[in-house]
């Protein structure tokens, strides 16, 4: 399979920060890494696998940022690794920007990791980099009954509020079953988008897992479930009695999100036109991604989960 989408993903996370002064354009850099996995991990037909990997190349090829050179030695694996898990040692342990800091730490050394090594050292520092900024940031901006210091200060009850996890299959198997307990998905950040981020951070913690960074896995659990606790609010509710909105950029009344028809494994989805809202911010691979790869893990199926999950992803009209 051609890993031009890692190598092109690994290199907008490293340029990131140092490009644009902020955290977010990363987002693309990951989802180019998510498009690379989503076929290598799911049974795709080949018209399916082609069509991702062509959306994914022009997605990148639009958010590509100006390199660095390369007529530098590469690091060795080991090495980076250990930059960018020291890097996210300082934030590992609460909820920042609903877990972007643990997704992009993760989904980096698996890619560099199935590249078989990459990048030089100013590559590596970018990463690191991107992923210190994460530290003493808050958890999100969008919340429905809750502030952002609610979700910060929230007190995890162990063994009372939530299961005890001790391995991905737990987590995936505990994180597909609060998707399945909503009863309506409303089409905004402050609610599928979290979901859809619920399923991306928890994913990444299970990567960091089979990885063999099985502390971090298991620090990271507290974050986790300081989102569970926020979307635990709104999984029963109607446009009757919503909570009041802390959002940025989401309004009242809340529309409920739309049913789609295809699932992403399905030909038929691909079809449509992403580049009309720039792939979603790269959501359009990364929440399959992860839904699917939790959906592997688990022994026994959930039809409830794989419905709702219609509500998650995103096809334009």
């Amino acid at each position: 399979m051609d890993k031009e989408l890692l190598k092109n993903g690994l290199s907008i996370i490293a340029l990131c920060k140092r490009e644009t002064g902020d955290i977010w354009h990363a987002h693309i850099g990951v989802a180019s890494i998510a498009a690379y996995y989503f076929i290598k991990e799911n049974n795709l037909s080949s018209e399916t696998m082609k069509k991702i990997h062509s959306e994914a190349k022009v997605m990148t090829g639009k958010n590509k940022l100006p390199s660095i050179s390369t007529n530098q030695e590469t690091v060795s694996m080991d090495i980076a690794e250990q930059k960018i898990m020291k890097s996210l040692d300082r934030s590992i342990d609460s909820l920042h920007w609903v877990g972007h800091n643990v997704i992009y730490a993760a989904q980096s050394i698996l890619a560099i990791r199935e590249l078989e090594g990459w990048g030089n050292a100013e590559e590596i520092e970018g990463i690191c980099d991107l992923i210190f900024a994460f530290e003493k940031t808050i958890p999100g901006r969008s919340w429905l009954g809750c502030s952002a210091r609610d979700v910060r200060d929230f007190v995890i009850v162990d063994n009372e509020e939530f299961p005890s996890i001790l391995n991905p299959t737990q987590l995936s198997e505990f994180i597909l079953n609060e998707v399945a307990s909503f009863s309506t998905i409303y089409r905004a950040e402050a609610h599928h988008d979290l979901i859809g981020h619920l399923l991306t951070f928890s994913h990444s913690l299970n990567v960091l897992h089979d990885l063999g960074y099985s502390e971090y896995f298991h620090r990271g659990l507290h974050a986790i479930f300081q989102l569970v606790k926020a979307l635990r609010l709104s999984q029963n509710l109607t446009n009757d009695e919503l909570p009041k909105l802390r959002s940025p950029v989401d309004r009242l009344p809340l529309v409920k999100a739309e049913r789609s028809m295809w699932q992403p494994i399905e030909e038929a989805y691909w079809k449509a036109d992403f580049t009309v809202d720039e792939w979603d911010y790269g959501h359009v691979f990364k929440f399959p991604y992860s839904f699917y790869n939790h959906y592997h893990r688990t022994p026994e199926t959930s039809p409830k989960a794989l419905e709702n999950f219609r509500y998650i992803v995103w096809v334009p009209e």
